[in-house]
This record gives structure tokens, C-alpha cells and sequence, in this order.
């Protein structure tokens, strides 16, 4: 069986993939960058063409204005127009077109969710939509005081049905302690599908169940301690959360809720969340990428599960950045290291630093002790999908080797069926080789492990393989152990080569079942 993962290792806007995002992106005329977009919302330049006033726009309102010269756009619930940004839109017109007049909501969530559009887009707000977008249906204010056990009707029951069975909740304390108990009824749960945030005496604690985020976020009634434990029974799917409370006093109440307190809602629809992470360390790796350490704070939990994405947010000249990278360990040859502080507090990121571009020189210019917002994580890709593998076939292009990484460490440790797994990593030169001397190292220790570089400039002296992914270069790359053998094929790198990727991958394994490229 040949699978090719689906798009969704990293995102497909991620730099991981492409550094200028995942879709095609249309060359913009001089003076029409983004920073360019910046200096004119900060000119003071009337963007709306409504002195500053905002209205109601009712849906009538907003169907008159789709056309390039006078195109207002709906994203949730607040409407713009996004006329002036036609030009500096790196998706070009059409893109943008494709919502003219109309809610563009979920076009938007399907290609650049990530993109903090309100601080982009803020001095083209025309106003709210004159119906009030409906809140989910599992949000309502609770007026009473929390004391334990919610009933479960405050889960929306339609969600319930359709999804996971309704989670709950319940809280127990001592003298010194205070316990969150989160009965998610489901035996998958792992530490990896719980974050915790205690952010100025409110606690938020999202679990992801299936394809669902239950969120409790409460205002705790009494002050508590900023570091604390998190537990996982995954035989019962219990969730323990223990804080230790600032004065060993008895507390009557847990809290009040707070905004989407004890909701159950599809992951696709909640917002992106944020914590500020403290540069710790950042390193050289090759002539133009570096290994940048971030700390969580000492009040979260968050471990990104394997194959997903965060993102990075930066203010860069008063308006807010996002882009998307995907973690990694901080080395190939764990076992060689010795880890400094416990590894679920740390960050990695292998980020390639563009001169000319906005956000990594940013990002490069911060100093040890600067600080960065890191979100909650994304993606689709199941760690199911390496169960009871047999071979493992990984072709990276440039910084499309960071999603592998973790892929790579995972499977080599905990996969005892795994009987090969091979790296073919593309790039332009030798000093652009990410971890070289760590991909031969892992491949001499570990027998199973087989690296080959391809270069596609190279200089007269190298002696490898030169050229660019085709079914050729995969032909001998792509043997597997036996026949039928379960196979697992991940590829990442900018869209034509994510393409290229699968086509030849397709041809070379004679047309087994594929999924699209990772």
C-alpha cells in the first residue's frame, strides 16, 4: 500500500512548503510589497472611501460593491474594502475577486486562515454586518457560579451527535491544590491533544477529541501558582489538570465562565490562540538558515503533535505578521545530547532567513530574551499513518526537510515493524545541505536510515546526483522491502516540487492508491 500524505504537513501556505506561500502567487509591480501595504494604511490615505465612518452593511448593501474598482469583502462578520489591496495582494486580483460583494469567510479559512487579517486589513473596515453573525451554538452566558459538574446539555447537542460523545468536566481541591478533571470518554487522548494557558487568573484548557476542540476556560476565583501538572489516563480518556493554589485556603467556587466556556466545536472553526514564547537560543546551521530555541512559558502546556504546524506572529512596523513553521527536535542524534531543561518546554524551528523578505529578518533581528507569539498547532496528518509501516520514502526539498525531522526521529524509535527508511533532500548547492553531517551520521548508526543528496547547481567537484525530482531520479530511490510491503511516502517542498513529487512517485510505484503530497 502506498500512501502520500494529504496536504496537510505543513499547511499549504507554510514556509516549510514554499517560503512565498502555498498558492501561486502572482508578481506584484514595484512598490506593491507588503511593507509597501503597510506604509500606506499608516499614511492616513482614506482606505474606504467613507471618511472614517463606520455602518451597518446589510446583505443587499454588500452584493452592490463586487467590482475591482469598488469590491467589498465579508470575513466574519465585518466587512472591507479590499479595492485598494487589489495590487498588493500576492494572490493577484482574481483571487480576491472570488468573494467580491459576498462573505468570503470560508474561501478565506481555506487558503491563508493563518493571516492575522484584522490587523492587515483594519484601515479598510467598512463596518459590521447588520445581522450579527450567530455565535455557536454551544456558547451561552452561564449566570451561575461554577461549582464542579456542568450539566451536559451546555454542550451543544447537535455537535454531540454528530461528533465525539460530550465531554465533562468536574473540580476537586485540597489545602493546597485544585483539580480539573476533563472526562473525555475517548481512549486516544494523549498529552499532545491538551493545551493548557493560565494567563491572569483565567485558566483555558483546549482539548482536541477527533476532529473537535472542547474548550473550558474559566476566570479561577482565587489566585493560583504559575506552574502546574497535566496527566493523561488514555485507558479512560481522563484529563488531570493540577495547579497549586497561591494560600491554602478553601476555595467555594472554581470560577466564572468565560468567553466559549465548556463548548465542543469542529478544530476548523475555532480561532487561533497565542502565548508569548522567550527567545532562548539561535544558532547557525548553514549559510542562510538558523536553529532558532523558543521557551513556552512557565503557565502553558502545549506539545505539537508530530507533522503539524504553528505559527509566529511579529509586530513589523505596527502591524501584526503571521507565518507558519513547522517545529522540529533540536537534533537528529538525540541520544548524543544531553537535554538542558525538559524537552515540552522548548521549541525548535529551522527557519531559512530571507535578506530581501519581511518577516525573517525580523525574526533574526531579535535579540536572546526577546519574545514571540506562538499559536495553538494545525494540521491533519495522523501518526496512525506510520503504524505497522514497513517503509518509509521521505523527499524533501530545502527547508521542507523541517517537517521530516520529527517524522523521521519518531519512526526510527517507535515503529518496530519499520524495516527501511530513505531521505532524498534536494538542493541547490552543498551549502545549502541542512544537518548533512547529522543525516550521515544517523545513517551509519542506524542500518535501517539511507540519505542521498541531489543538487541542482552544483559545482565540478560534486560527485552525488544533480538534477531536479522526476520519475527518474525516484526510480531506483522508491524500491521497497517486499512487494507488499505497507509503504508511507512523504514529500515536501514548494508546490511544483510537492507536484512533481507525486507524479513521479505515482509512476515509479505503478499507480498504487495515493493520497495528494505532504
Amino acid at each position: 500500500m502506498l500512501n502520500v500524505p494529504s496536504q496537510s504537513f505543513p499547511g499549504l501556505s507554510s514556509q516549510q512548503r514554499v517560503a512565498s506561500g502555498g498558492r501561486s502567487k502572482v508578481p506584484l509591480k514595484q512598490g506593491r510589497s507588503l511593507m509597501d501595504w503597510i506604509r500606506l494604511t499608516k499614511s492616513g490615505k482614506d482606505l474606504t472611501g467613507l471618511k472614517g465612518r463606520l455602518i451597518e452593511v446589510t446583505e443587499e448593501e454588500l452584493k452592490k460593491h463586487n467590482k475591482k474598482d469598488d469590491c467589498w469583502i465579508c470575513i466574519r462578520g465585518f466587512v472591507y474594502n479590499v479595492s485598494p489591496y487589489m495590487e498588493y495582494h500576492p494572490g493577484g486580483e482574481d483571487e480576491l475577486m472570488r468573494a467580491a460583494g459576498s462573505d468570503g469567510t470560508d474561501l478565506f479559512d481555506q487558503v491563508h486562515r493563518w493571516v492575522n487579517y484584522e490587523s492587515m486589513l483594519k484601515g479598510c473596515l467598512v463596518g459590521r454586518m447588520a445581522v450579527k453573525p450567530a455565535l455557536p451554538k454551544d456558547y451561552r452566558e452561564e449566570k451561575k457560579i461554577l461549582n464542579g459538574m456542568l450539566p451536559k446539555s451546555q454542550v451543544t447537542d447537535t455537535l454531540a451527535k454528530e461528533g465525539p460523545s460530550s465531554p465533562s468536566y468536574d473540580w476537586f481541591q485540597t489545602d493546597s491544590l485544585v483539580t480539573v478533571v476533563i472526562y473525555t470518554k475517548q481512549k486516544d487522548i494523549s498529552l499532545d491533544s491538551v493545551i493548557v494557558d493560565l494567563r491572569d487568573d483565567s485558566l483555558r484548557v483546549e482539548t482536541f477529541i477527533k476532529d473537535y476542540s472542547y474548550l473550558i476556560h474559566i476566570g479561577l476565583s482565587r489566585e493560583i501558582q504559575e506552574d502546574f501538572s497535566v496527566r493523561v489516563v488514555e485507558n479512560v480518556g481522563k484529563i488531570e489538570i493540577v495547579p497549586k493554589k497561591k494560600e491554602n485556603a478553601s476555595w467555594k467556587c472554581l470560577g466564572h465562565p468565560l468567553e466559549n466556556h465548556n463548548s465542543l466545536i469542529p478544530k476548523k472553526d475555532t480561532g487561533l490562540y497565542y502565548r508569548k514564547c522567550q527567545l532562548i537560543s539561535k544558532e547557525d546551521v548553514t549559510h542562510d538558515t538558523k536553529l532558532f530555541c523558543l521557551m513556552l512559558p512557565p503557565s502553558t502546556h502545549l506539545q505539537v503533535p508530530i507533522g503539524q504546524h504553528v505559527y509566529l506572529k511579529l509586530t513589523i512596523a505596527g502591524t501584526e505578521i503571521v507565518k507558519p513553521y513547522t517545529p522540529v527536535s533540536d537534533s537528529l542524534l538525540l541520544e548524543f545530547k544531553e537535554p538542558v531543561l525538559p524537552n515540552n518546554k522548548y521549541i525548535y524551528f529551522l527557519i531559512k532567513i530571507y535578506p530581501a523578505g519581511l518577516f525573517t529578518p525580523e525574526l533574526d533581528h531579535l535579540q536572546i530574551g526577546d519574545y514571540v507569539s506562538v499559536s495553538n498547532p494545525e494540521g491533519n496528518f495522523k501518526i496512525t499513518q506510520l503504524e505497522e509501516l514497513e517503509d518509509l520514502f521521505l523527499l524533501a526539498a530545502g527547508t521542507g526537510f523541517t517537517p521530516m525531522v520529527k517524522v523521521l526521529n519518531y519512526a526510527l524509535t517507535n515503529i518496530p515493524s519499520l524495516r527501511k527508511v530513505k531521505l532524498m533532500f534536494f538542493n541547490k548547492t552543498e551549502d545549502d545541505i541542512i544537518w548533512r553531517s547529522q543525516l550521515e551520521k544517523l545513517a551509519f548508526k542506524d542500518e535501517r536510515f539511507d540519505v542521498e543528496f541531489v543538487l541542482s547547481a552544483p559545482t565540478s567537484e560534486w560527485k552525488g546526483k544533480q538534477g531536479h525530482i522526476s520519475p527518474g531520479l525516484l526510480s531506483e530511490f522508491l524500491k521497497r522491502s517486499s512487494d507488499r510491503s505497507r509503504v508511507l511516502v512523504c514529500i515536501c517542498g514548494p508546490v511544483p516540487f510537492t507536484e512533481q513529487g507525486v507524479k513521479s512517485s505515482c509512476a515509479v510505484l505503478a499507480g498504487l492508491p495515493v493520497i495528494a503530497g505532504v
